[in-house]
C-alpha cells in the first residue's frame, strides 16, 4: 500500500531542512559532510525497500516485481524527498513498497514479515559493513584508516553503518507511515478498530509532533548508541 505525504508535513519538512543546515560552518563543510554520507543514505535506503518488496513476493503477492521493486537499483526505490530529508534532517524515507495483501495466504502473519523486512534488512547490512571494516583494520592496519585516503574511506563506511542503525530504529517508532505502526498493528490484531484507524489518519501530524519537540531524539539516540557499541565491540575485538 502507498503510503502518502501530507502537504503540511512537507512544509515541516522545509523548515526542519533549513534549521538544520545551521549546524555547518560553511558550505565547504556541508558539502564534504553530504558527499561522505550519500553512500550510506543510497545503500539504506535501496536494501529496506528492496527487503519489503522481496519477502512480500515471496509470500506470494507478485506486484513488487510486476513494479520492479524486487531490485537493490536506488532507482526503483529512492524518493527524492526522503532522500533530501535523510540527508539533512536526520530522518527519511525510500519510495514505499506497494503491495497486495489479499495475494497473502496468511495474511496477518505475512503482513508483519512484509514490515519486519526492511528493518532486519537495515540491521543486517549495519552488521556487514561492521564486518567490513573489521577485515579492512585486519588487512591494512589502523595507520591505513589514519591517512587521508583512509580516513574518507573509514568514514564513508561509519555513515554506512550509522545511517542504517538509524533507518531501523526510526522505522521502529509506532507511527504511520512506519513500519512499526504496521507491526504493532499486526501484532495486536488492530486494524478493525476506531484506534487503528484514528492514529492512521493522524499519523503525519503525530509524527511531526514527535519530531518537533524532539521525542524522537529520546528513541534514536539510546538506541542507534546500544547497536554502534555492540557494532563497536565486533570490530575491535
Amino acid at each position: 500500500m502507498r503510503r502518502r505525504i501530507d502537504p503540511v508535513f512537507l512544509i515541516f519538512l522545509v523548515l526542519m531542512l533549513f534549521t538544520s543546515l545551521r549546524r555547518y560552518s560553511s558550505p565547504a563543510e556541508w558539502f564534504i559532510q553530504t558527499i561522505l554520507i550519500i553512500p550510506g543514505v543510497v545503500i539504506g535506503l535501496s536494501f529496506h525497500e528492496f527487503a519489503h518488496g522481496w519477502v512480500a513476493w515471496k509470500l506470494g503477492d507478485p506486484t513488487p516485481k510486476f513494479q520492479g521493486r524486487v531490485t537493490v537499483n536506488p532507482k526503483a526505490h529512492i524518493d527524492p524527498i526522503g532522500f533530501v530529508a535523510l540527508l539533512f534532517a536526520g530522518f527519511g524515507w525510500g519510495q514505499p513498497v506497494e503491495i497486495n495483501p489479499n495475494n497473502f495466504k496468511h495474511r496477518r502473519r505475512d503482513e508483519l514479515l512484509v514490515s519486519l523486512a526492511g528493518v532486519v534488512m537495515n540491521l543486517i547490512v549495519a552488521v556487514v559493513f561492521a564486518l567490513i571494516v573489521k577485515l579492512l583494520f585486519m588487512v591494512t592496519g589502523v595507520d591505513f584508516l589514519t591517512g587521508d585516503f583512509g580516513n574518507i574511506l573509514w568514514t564513508i563506511l561509519y555513515y554506512v553503518i550509522y545511517i542504517n542503525l538509524v533507518l531501523m530504529i526510526f522505522n521502529l517508532i509506532p507511527v504511520p507511515p512506519l513500519d512499526g505502526f504496521s507491526i504493532i498493528s499486526e501484532i495486536f490484531n488492530i486494524k478493525h478498530t476506531n484506534l487503528y484507524y484514528t492514529i492512521y489518519n493522524n499519523g503525519f501530524f503525530i509524527l511531526m509532533a514527535l519530531i518537533l519537540f524532539d521525542i524522537t531524539d529520546l528513541i534514536l539516540t539510546p538506541g542507534v548508541e546500544f547497536f554502534m557499541t555492540l557494532l563497536n565491540r565486533l570490530i575491535f575485538m
